[in-house]
């Protein structure tokens, strides 16, 4: 749905908008090619470049989706990820999260490990930190990090090979947004 409302769609589903009518100003001629123009950008990016940006935005979404929903924050937050550690232009960023969020609904678990594990050939380790800390913004962004969101942050660490004092400075730092942190929190009435 993202998609369609940056090329110009209203976010319905294909038949609603196979009759709306083009963004004024704008034509489908002209956002077929700002998206064109986008791509060919990407495909300037050097090869390795690109592969650490799909997979840094595929693990992102992988962390929103541990609970099998990603809110529209939860999606806005790895757009602004994405621009931030990519260096990407907007439109850019959020073409990148949207195709990894297709690639994941499609692929989903089959490709988890996969990806992980090549991310963590490409990257360094200070990196790997880095995409983990976003993980975890990305699982806090909706205010709670719920037990699946923290079981999937728990093994997209150990899968990117994180040390684990680093993990848990992690969870330190976002301890007031897990959910069982929080549970305690109020029957202690804090």
């Amino acid at each position: 749905m993202m998609l369609r409302r940056f090329l110009g769609g209203s976010g319905l589903p294909d038949a609603a908008t196979a009759e709306a009518p083009a963004i004024a100003g704008h034509s489908r001629d002209a956002d077929t090619q700002t998206v064109r123009r986008i791509i060919a950008e990407l495909d300037a990016l050097p090869r390795e470049r690109a592969r650490f940006l799909a997979a840094f935005a595929y693990i992102l979404t992988r962390a929103a989706a541990a609970d099998l929903h990603i809110s529209e924050v939860e999606s806005a937050s790895i757009e602004r990820l994405v621009e931030e550690h990519g260096a990407l232009p907007e439109p850019q960023a959020v073409l990148v999260a949207e195709m990894a969020h297709q690639q994941s609904l499609l692929y989903g678990a089959t490709e988890d490990y996969l990806v992980t594990r090549q991310f963590r050939e490409l990257a360094s380790a200070e990196e790997r930190l880095a995409l983990l800390r976003c993980c975890y913004v990305v699982g806090a962004a909706d205010g709670t990090i719920n037990a699946e969101e923290s079981h999937t942050l728990q093994q997209i660490a150990r899968e990117l090979d994180v040390e684990r004092d680093d993990v848990n400075a992690l969870r330190t730092e976002f301890a007031p947004k897990i959910a069982a942190i929080q549970a305690l929190y109020h029957l202690r009435g804090e």
